[in-house]
């Protein structure tokens, strides 16, 4: 009788478990049974290992064969159990050292002629591994790099299941060779879902991507990204057709500072896991960006479909801008959806197979027409849409949903001076960048040795306990709360971009300018405030 064991991943949304994979060799009709909670993908690696195996070269044991993967309460499914069930059968069958394979992790789809094909998911799986203890992992060659991420973990990456047997036996290990230059790679179609990155992805290069100088006039909407991006506070932009609300959104991502290196193997995993981690860049490094069409469901928006949850739009936002176009075409349902993610920065999907625990800390912008034509709020423009009508297309974004936006502009329609550049060109992506950084720094600085890292994550009893602005201040917004303008949410998040506006002035605590301008940005009535930031240059 032969026994092995080795390891391998179960990836439960974003988050890894370490399965034990034990193979049992007993005398008997020659049979291959798989047991563990597997699906059907993971039932049909026993034809996929048992073909890779002998055209690797080494003999398939003629036995009772059992594959069981521990703990079985744990649902397992993909085809990156391959290379860890292919393991343990050669170690039970004495082909490899079974001592060798006992505490090594093994994640990897095999084909049928014993390469190793990448998947999805391997920053994640290597991160649950390292911290289950384990110091060594066996990752396809195509995901090397991505797996190298994760400190303190020795990474080997083969191309082919005889490659492995190898290093595992001292033997001489064989030149496999590489795909032709210039030829498509098929390995690195598992790294892809097809059709999954449509609508999202990461946000161009800001030297390459759409400059914000592209756009003419906007003063007041260009201040708002600004503050948006400096204190990560969601936006919304209402105004007429072909005023540059959407112009203004796409040059959102390239005004917010490059991702930490936390924020980045965050990002990286979600995406790794999705699909739509790019070829060749096994981290990332900028802000995502995510622009789902108006008609996505509310599973798309949060995550979902069958069997465990898959990442939704606000998850592959995460860190990120998620930018909803024409808002209020969306489904209501969908849109409320968003409230919960919108406070807690993560989304908790329960279904029949599992319950998952997805990251969704995003910056969220909206943009909305003020009518279904769009020409209520121009003069003379001819709107005959009935008063009704226009009541129930702006309702559609319900009022709890707009008490978590903290900051909404009207963006006029542009005049033909700023059209045609006689009010002058505005400033450039680099230069609005570079304030937002300073005043990230500022809020960094003061935020350290906390578990915030933006103005936008601290507490309201933080922010009037703790975090308090100059005496005298709060006038304007306390009578706002008085006069039911204000919720108590509301009165917070003022205060969250208070100290945005104060860290892009370098003021040390919020002023009453400070406070009047975050009231202007949220309730849209002007406070006589002088707009410091963002002007033109």
């Amino acid at each position: 009788m032969g026994f092995a064991r080795t390891c391998s991943v179960a990836l439960v949304g974003v988050e890894g478990v370490v399965v034990e994979v034990q193979a049992d060799l007993e005398p008997g009709v020659a049979a291959f049974t798989l047991v563990g909670l597997p699906d059907k993908s993971l039932s049909e690696s026993r034809d996929r290992v048992r073909a890779a195996v002998v055209n690797s070269g080494a003999e398939w044991p003629q036995k009772k064969l059992t594959v069981g993967l521990s703990p079985a309460s744990v649902p397992k499914g993909g085809s990156g159990f391959d290379l860890a069930v292919a393991a343990a059968v050669l170690g039970a069958a004495e082909r490899i050292d079974p001592r060798t394979i006992a505490d090594l992790v093994l994640i990897g789809e095999l084909g049928l002629d014993g390469r190793v094909r990448p998947v999805r998911g391997v920053l994640p799986a290597v991160l649950a591994a390292a911290e289950a203890g384990y110091s060594q992992v066996v990752v396809p060659e195509q995901t090397a790099g991505e797996a190298s991420l994760v400190p303190g973990v020795s990474v080997l990456g083969v191309r082919t299941l005889r490659q492995l047997i190898a290093v595992l036996t001292d033997e001489p290990v064989p030149d496999e060779e590489p795909c032709e230059e210039g030829r498509p790679d098929a390995m690195l179609a598992g790294l892809l879902v097809p059709g999954a990155g449509l609508g999202t992805g990461l946000a161009a290069d800001p030297l390459e991507g759409p400059d914000l100088a592209d756009v003419a006039g906007q003063h007041q909407a260009r201040l708002a990204l600004e503050v948006a991006a400096a204190g990560s506070h969601h936006l919304l932009l209402s105004g007429p057709p072909g005023a540059g609300k959407t112009m203004l959104a796409e040059r959102l991502p390239g005004i917010l500072p490059p991702l930490t290196r936390q924020e980045s193997l965050e990002v990286t995993a979600v995406h790794s896991v999705a699909g739509i981690l790019p070829p060749g860049e096994p981290l990332v490094h900028r802000a995502p960006y995510c622009a789902p069409h108006h008609s996505a469901t509310m599973q798309s928006l949060v995550g979902g479909g069958n069997g465990l949850p898959k990442p939704g739009a606000v998850s592959l936002a995460h860190r990120g801008v998620l930018f909803l176009d024409e808002a209020p075409e969306f489904s209501g349902k969908a849109l409320d959806a968003l409230r919960q993610p919108l406070e807690s920065g993560h989304v908790v999907i329960a279904r029949a197979a599992g319950v998952v625990r997805l990251p969704a800390r995003f910056l969220l912008a909206l943009a909305a027409n003020p009518c279904p034509c769009g020409r209520h709020t121009l003069y003379g423009a001819g709107c005959e849409c009935p008063a009704s009508l226009i009541r129930r297309y702006q309702a559609r974004l319900s009022g709890p949903l707009l008490d978590r936006v903290d900051l909404r502009v009207e963006v006029e329609p542009v005049t033909r001076a700023d059209l045609l550049g006689q009010g002058g060109r505005g400033e450039t992506t680099t230069a609005v960048a570079a304030r937002v950084r300073e005043a990230r720094a500022r809020a960094a600085a003061r935020l350290a040795g906390t578990p915030w890292r933006v103005n936008s994550e601290i507490p309201g009893h933080q922010l009037r306990t703790r975090y308090l602005a100059a005496p005298g201040a709060l006038a304007d917004a306390e009578r706002d709360v008085e006069r039911g303008l204000l919720t108590a949410r509301g009165l917070d998040r003022v205060l969250r971009v208070a100290w945005t506006v104060a860290d892009l002035n370098g003021h040390d605590r919020p002023d009453s300018q400070d406070i009047g301008l975050a009231l202007e940005l949220r309730t849209g009535v002007a406070r006589g405030v002088p707009v410091g930031a963002g002007e033109p240059a």
